[in-house]
C-alpha cells in the first residue's frame, strides 16, 4: 500500500511540475542576409529567480541544436514577452525547424514548436 501511495505523490508531483513549463505562443523566422532572424514569444508562471524560464533553443529535424538564446532574468511583470536571435545560420535547403524552451527549476520543456521557413 505505501509504495502505490508513494508512486501516486510522485505522478501527482510530476504533473504539477509539467503544468509550469515554459510555453511558446509565437515564432517568427525572417531571412536576413546571409543568416536568419528568429523571433521567440515565451509564455511561463515566473516567480522570480528561483523559477523562470531562462532559454529557448532551436533544433534541426535530427534534434540537434542550432542555436541557444538565454533568458538571463525573470519576466515576472512581463508575460508573455518576446526575444530574439540574429545571424541565426541555418542549413541551405532546411524546411523546418523546432523550438523548445528552457525553465531554471524543471529544464527542457517537452514540447516543441514547429516552424517552417520560407526561403
Amino acid at each position: 500500500m505505501i509504495k502505490h501511495l508513494v508512486l501516486f505523490i510522485a505522478l501527482a508531483a510530476g504533473t504539477a511540475t509539467l503544468a509550469d513549463q515554459p510555453t511558446i505562443t509565437k515564432v517568427e523566422a525572417t531571412r536576413a542576409g546571409m543568416g536568419w532572424r528568429i523571433d521567440v514569444t515565451v509564455t511561463h508562471p515566473d516567480t522570480g529567480w528561483e523559477h523562470f524560464a531562462d532559454g529557448w533553443e532551436l533544433l534541426d529535424e535530427a534534434g540537434n541544436q542550432i542555436a541557444f538564446r538565454e533568458l538571463m532574468h525573470p519576466h515576472v511583470e512581463e508575460q508573455p514577452f518576446t526575444r530574439s536571435l540574429r545571424n541565426v545560420m541555418i542549413a541551405d535547403g532546411t524546411k523546418k525547424i523546432w523550438v523548445r524552451a528552457r525553465c531554471s527549476r524543471d529544464g527542457w520543456s517537452t514540447e516543441r514548436t514547429e516552424v517552417t521557413l520560407s526561403h
